[in-house]
């Protein structure tokens, strides 16, 4: 996907979401739930006028600072080969938190649903992307599995984020079960993202240590 065609598309869901709010605004409770506990419980609230625009508000800000990492990166000059995957993913965060943001607002009309889960299928889509993605992915200083020896080698840059892609689509798979079984953010969630990292951070030194025997 092209920088231009994923910039417009971003836009485009942003103003989308903020639309629905607006949209539903007169409906909406003075006060609306805002943050969900590990059982799907609310524990968190805003003014109806913050939580109508404050996701969109941090989507606008993350869409800059997504677009404008490439600018200052010291590997700048790497972008150019994997950016159109980079997009990609910039496109799925933004459909991430439209889905979140449209689960908020509908929850505070009224609508009775088990937030979880319906957001681990969410989350799951996150993963695969993030997993479809990084095999493509070249040594940059803000994308991708960034530990020491990725960042000192091309060659354990490229088989640790192979390795990587495999494991957070199996990742992704995990948390879509999830969404089957009550309680399922820390066992379906927290547990495959942590060992994915864990493995991939174990990988890297081993793999660079591997190439690098003296």
């Amino acid at each position: 996907m092209s920088s231009r065609a994923a910039l417009i598309l971003s836009i485009l869901i942003i103003l989308f979401s903020l639309g629905v709010g607006l949209y539903f605004y007169p409906s909406l409770p003075s006060e609306l739930a805002s943050h969900w506990n590990i059982h799907g419980e609310v524990n968190g609230h805003l003014s109806k006028a913050w939580g109508v625009v404050l996701l969109p508000l941090i989507m606008v800000l993350l869409l800059a600072l997504l677009y404008f990492l490439p600018a200052i990166d010291p590997l700048k000059a790497n972008w150019p080969m994997f950016r159109r995957s980079y997009n990609l993913f910039v496109v799925a965060l933004m459909i991430f938190f439209a889905y979140v943001y449209l689960l908020s607002i509908f929850w505070n009309l009224g609508y009775t649903f088990y937030h979880q889960e319906l957001l681990l299928p969410a989350i799951a889509f996150l993963w695969f992307t993030l997993g479809s993605i990084l095999p493509h992915l070249k040594r940059n200083w803000f994308v991708g599995i960034r530990t020491p020896w990725t960042i000192s080698d091309d060659r354990v840059w490229e088989e640790t984020h192979h390795l990587g892609g495999h494991l957070f689509k199996l990742s992704a798979l995990v948390t879509f079960i999830g969404a089957f079984f009550s309680g399922g953010l820390i066992p379906f969630i927290v547990v495959p993202l942590l060992l994915s990292v864990f493995i991939l951070l174990v990988y890297s030194y081993w793999d660079y240590q591997r190439l690098h025997k003296v």
